[in-house]
């Protein structure tokens, strides 16, 4: 039987570690249009008033309302324009840039600066400090669209206030509110009955099919244990040929890949604590040795688990000098 207390999605989003960025009001007017090229920088956005089109990675365009939330948990790409097309200019005029940005008190302006707005939005940036950020952010949704996200729409509020204030403990409180913001954001993503479809592979889907849900709880519950495909198929209460078929259906790879990436995934956070030993982290992700440990650690990463510490410290020193 699946442990009830055992949270695959909660412990994915910690294991995340989402960290503040910035948090601005943007709004347009007349015709207007922003584009951003990114290198996988998490984004979100709530719109506040007005509407406008939003088009991210290859997805189809959807159009955004008051009340809306968006979430991006890897941005590579994505246009916002207003739902006015280009008006042609009249004559002697000349129609303001529609890619022309202006500074204005509280905001900023797209397009027309004097023109009243049509769309008055509270975008953010953030990143995840996990090193293993780009493993599991392929198990998340790449783009979250919510209509009248109200209690989202409050929390980033609170957020963007906070990223403002210099009070006390504001990074554990910033930390804890966009924990807060991813989580309700992919529990209140559109499952199969209101997408008409299968929603797209990830924990998600995994944690929709009450079968896998089972395996995936106890697979989380007890990473440790020696795992077999037949034995997660047992607790998913189906054959192994049919279990291995429908989690790498759900989950867009093998139930194996899982459990070692999964099992990586804590053995780097594990490895972050100086007061364990190798021995003791070999035992917690579910090996008999730290030789065995270091051996899986290094066909995975690419680098041994002593020298991983000093690796990432000379990825985060590089990082910081660019």
């Amino acid at each position: 039987m699946a442990d009830p207390s055992s949270d695959p999605l909660g412990e994915i989003v910690s294991l995340l570690r989402p960290r503040a960025g910035f948090a601005k009001v943007a709004s347009g007017a007349g015709h207007w249009r922003v584009t951003r090229e990114l290198d996988g920088e998490p984004f979100y956005c709530v719109v506040l008033d007005g509407t406008a089109r939003m088009t991210v990675d290859g997805h189809p365009t959807v159009q955004l309302q008051a009340g809306d939330f968006v979430l991006v948990p890897s941005l590579f790409h994505f246009a916002m324009e207003s739902m006015e097309r280009e008006v042609a200019a009249m004559e002697g005029l000349t129609a303001p840039d529609p890619s022309l940005v202006t500074a204005l008190p509280g905001e900023i302006r797209h397009g027309d600066p004097e023109g009243p707005a049509n769309a008055r939005l509270l975008v953010g940036h953030f990143h995840f400090g996990s090193p293993d950020s780009r493993l599991l952010i392929q198990l998340l949704p790449r783009f979250l669209h919510l209509r009248k996200a109200e209690r989202l729409s409050a929390l980033v509020r609170l957020l963007s206030d906070e990223t403002r204030a210099i009070l006390p403990a504001r990074d554990m409180i910033l930390a804890r509110l966009l924990d807060v913001i991813l989580l309700e954001a992919l529990r209140a993503a559109p499952d199969e009955t209101t997408l008409g479809e299968a929603p797209p592979a990830g924990i998600l889907r995994g944690l929709a099919d009450e079968r896998l849900a089972a395996s995936l709880r106890r697979l989380h519950a007890d990473p440790a244990r020696d795992w077999t495909i037949e034995s997660l198929a047992r607790e998913a209460a189906l054959s192994r040929s049919a279990f291995y078929k429908r989690f790498r259906t759900a989950l867009g790879m093998p139930p194996m890949e899982y459990l070692t990436a999964w099992r990586m995934a804590l053995a780097k956070t594990y490895l972050d604590q100086e007061d364990l030993g190798m021995e003791e982290i070999a035992g917690r992700v579910g090996y008999g040795s730290a030789s065995a440990f270091s051996t899986a650690f290094t066909r995975f990463v690419g680098v041994p688990p002593s020298r991983y510490g000093v690796e990432q410290e000379r990825e985060q020193a590089a990082a910081i000098a660019v």
